[in-house]
């Protein structure tokens, strides 16, 4: 693949400051790409010494005026890769309307909020665009969310969201495409199992890679697509 297949086009990238995010941001730094990374964050330690990243923080992404002023800033935008989100554990018992909610916020709020940004965006350059969001093994095989409802639910949702967006946006050659990986080898995931082989799970490198295909201009019909990265858990 063309190490330079991005050169001259402004990505955005939430999530961007995480365990996963650092890699995918890498990456496409690496293809030629200008990356835009909102930060919830009021400091932020990426971006120094790469004049192709730009960090911009105190960015709340279930704001809707934050959401659209931030990628009101992206000049030309091409792609929007859509890292962010949350993750919560628990029974149900143990899931009310308040954990439901936040997850909801955290995951599928987000992605709806910087889909409709990021199409705005592109709908102006006239060029088209990529879209990704994040989905998870539980969109696609929802018994794998036992314990983790509220969380399944939302990652469903963001399937949902994808699949809808592709058909409303492909007009206007925006393609819109969600990866759904298991579980991801970061070191939050191994500290909180520590009994797990994470030898078995996503390395981050690969969802950078299949993200960078879908956001490249080598992906000119795909759309509509979740596509499942399960390593070998």
């Amino acid at each position: 693949m063309n190490e330079q297949l991005l050169s001259g086009r402004h990505v955005a990238v939430t999530g961007g400051t995480g365990a996963l995010g650092e890699v995918v941001v890498a990456r496409l730094l690496e293809a030629g790409a200008t990356c835009h990374v909102p930060s919830h964050r009021t400091e932020a330690a990426t971006g120094a010494g790469n004049d192709r990243l730009h960090v911009t923080t105190g960015v709340d992404l279930t704001d809707e005026a934050a959401v659209t002023d931030f990628y009101a800033t992206i000049p030309e935008l091409w792609a929007s890769v859509h890292l962010a989100g949350g993750f919560a554990m628990a029974p149900l018992a143990e899931t009310g309307r308040t954990e439901f909610l936040r997850m909801f916020e955290m995951n599928t709020l987000t992605a709806l909020l910087c889909c409709r940004a990021a199409a705005s965006a592109m709908g102006k350059t006239g060029q088209g665009g990529r879209i990704v969001n994040v989905a998870a093994r539980p969109a696609l095989e929802p018994r794998q969310g036992a314990k983790m409802v509220a969380y399944a639910a939302s990652k469903a949702a963001v399937g949902a969201l994808t699949q809808a967006l592709a058909n409303e946006l492909k007009g206007e050659r925006i393609l819109v495409n969600a990866i759904a990986p298991s579980t991801i080898d970061t070191p939050a995931n191994r500290s909180a199992m520590p009994n797990a082989d994470p030898a078995k799970w996503l390395s981050p490198a690969a969802a950078a890679e299949a993200i960078l295909h879908l956001i490249s201009p080598v992906n000119m019909e795909i759309s509509g697509a979740i596509l499942p990265l399960y390593a070998r858990a």
